[in-house]
């Protein structure tokens, strides 16, 4: 019986170690090219060309994002500014000087399960992971 514990144990222990740092690469590439993105809209979006970031940039930017694996319909996109103003309104862009700033969030989507053979909480089904930018919009009518 002690033998069958010890192999239980042993084998979840192993099974951790073995897959531990494939999910955390995951994890960190996910951050990263979530982050990477923000940078890229926040860029294009503040320029003295456009001023917003609009749905049709955020649906491209989903597109993107799947090629890398993540599915469109779960990124979620949060846009705020320090005038208050829309900043996603192709029509009425934010002039320079105006703060644009852009969250982008993910599902965890379960990558934390294997923790749990260690009795460690994985987060929550409604956590997610977060990029965050803010960038001066550049736009002059």
């Amino acid at each position: 019986m002690k033998q069958i514990l010890i192999f239980v144990l042993f084998a979840g222990l192993l099974c951790w170690l073995m897959f531990s740092p494939i999910y955390k690469h995951v994890l960190i590439v996910r951050q990263a090219v979530l982050q990477q993105e923000v940078d890229y809209l926040l860029e294009i979006g503040a320029s003295g060309t456009y001023g917003y970031i609009s749905e049709e940039m955020q649906e491209q930017s989903r597109q993107r994002l799947s090629r890398f694996g993540l599915l469109p319909a779960a990124i979620e996109f949060e846009l705020a500014t320090t005038s208050g103003l829309s900043a996603s309104d192709p029509s009425s862009p934010l002039i320079r000087g105006t703060g644009l700033s852009l969250t982008m969030s993910y599902p965890y989507d379960g990558l934390f399960e294997i923790d749990r053979l260690l009795g460690l909480t994985p987060p929550s089904e409604d956590e997610r992971i977060r990029a965050f930018g803010m960038k001066m919009s550049e736009y002059v009518p």
